[in-house]
């Protein structure tokens, strides 16, 4: 594919995130399987449906731009997706393990704040003036599940862990 216009960077943005997405809800699970916290695990669990309906939506993104649902791999959640798993292999205490799933998510959630930030002026110029507004939803979403997560740290009982 050639990355020579608007509609390239589009496309490529759309199929990349869409792939991050999808990746995304099976990481959901076991962030919320691998939480003790019940209302940081619900929070994943929630999010998980959120992230449903996102993926409905950038379906509907793809048929207003006229192409059908493909995935780009995104190498950026693939490497945070690897960081976690390289992290839980190393068995850290349940503590450790509720506190670095919330920041994990996190980091996912800067991700997609910007995959979405960067989607929507593109769908703008396109014309795509109801693919903007689906985006827009989306990016809402995440940007509501980042405040979440941070209210959650910040609410987190970092005495629980030991500082050395």
């Amino acid at each position: 594919m050639s990355m020579d216009t608007i509609q390239d960077l589009f496309e490529h943005g759309l199929e990349d995130i869409y792939h991050a997405e999808q990746q995304l809800l099976d990481a959901l699970d076991d962030l919320e399987a691998k939480t003790e916290d019940e209302e940081i695990a619900r929070a994943f669990a929630d999010h998980r449906e959120e992230t449903e309906g996102q993926i409905e939506r950038l379906e509907e993104v793809f048929d207003l731009f006229g192409e059908p649902p493909e995935k780009e791999e995104c190498e950026c959640i693939e490497g945070l997706l690897q960081e976690y798993e390289g992290f839980t292999a190393a068995e850290p205490s349940q503590e450790v393990m509720d506190y670095h799933n919330m920041a994990a998510a996190e980091k996912i959630e800067h991700y997609e704040i910007a995959a979405y930030g960067n989607l929507i002026p593109l769908a703008d110029q396109l014309g795509l003036d109801e693919g903007a507004d689906l985006l827009e939803e989306n990016l809402r979403e995440e940007q509501n599940a980042l405040e979440e997560l941070k209210e959650l740290t910040e609410q987190f009982e970092m005495d629980a862990i030991p500082a050395e």
